[in-house]
């Protein structure tokens, strides 16, 4: 399989980085910037199954090839067993810009494959037990749009489960206590395809080509 076109990983991880750098260097991030970088996070993911045709909004991000799990992995839960306190989030924030998003982070991560929670365990949850198939649709005012073709994997045990609760909860006030509760889903992305509202969108494949 050819590797994911750059237009789309610059645009869903390249630019997300950038944001995150410039926060944690005190740089002026507008509101406008800000909440926009969240439309590269926050795709609606799409199944069908028992739940009926659905579509929810879910946080996911591109998750760190199998021999980096457990480094990443370590360096999360030294941060969250120390517990929450003054300044957790930006340290948090900081531990995903070293390990994730850097040069170094870059190299760490598997370009094939996007990580998720599920939080709510109801439709979504419903149907990829039926049906391990799920469309990511992405979608950044005012035209650029991504619909990402993905096949399921679920993780209640283990180190890709481990890997990305501790990746919320690094940034978020940590409940490894609710850990077995939240099941991890790993999309493995088959084929993307640029539904922006431009010349080179509306529904051209972009991958694989």
């Amino acid at each position: 399989m050819s590797q994911l076109p750059q237009e789309f990983v610059n645009w869903l991880y390249g630019e997300r980085a950038q944001t995150i750098h410039k926060i944690l260097a005190g740089e002026s991030v507008s509101k406008a910037e800000f909440y926009l970088s969240f439309t590269r996070h926050n795709p609606a993911v799409i199944t069908y199954g028992p739940g009926g045709l659905n579509g929810s909004i879910k946080g996911v991000g591109f998750i760190p090839k199998e021999e980096f799990l457990q480094e990443i992995l370590d360096a999360y839960m030294k941060h969250i067993n120390a517990g929450w306190r003054k300044g957790y989030a930006r340290k948090g924030l900081e531990l995903l810009a070293r390990l994730l998003y850097s040069d170094e982070g870059r190299e760490r991560l598997d370009f094939t494959r996007l990580g998720s929670l599920e939080l709510a365990k109801s439709h979504t949850w419903a149907n990829v037990l039926n049906e391990p198939r799920a469309t990511l649709l992405f979608f950044e005012p005012p035209t650029t749009s991504y619909e990402v073709r993905c096949r399921v994997e679920i993780y209640e045990s283990g180190p890709y489960h481990l890997l990305l609760n501790a990746q919320h909860d690094v940034y978020h006030e940590p409940h490894p206590e609710r850990w077995p509760e939240r099941p991890a889903y790993v999309f493995v992305i088959e084929e993307i395809y640029d539904n922006s509202a431009s010349p080179q969108g509306f529904g051209r494949k972009i991958y694989p080509v």
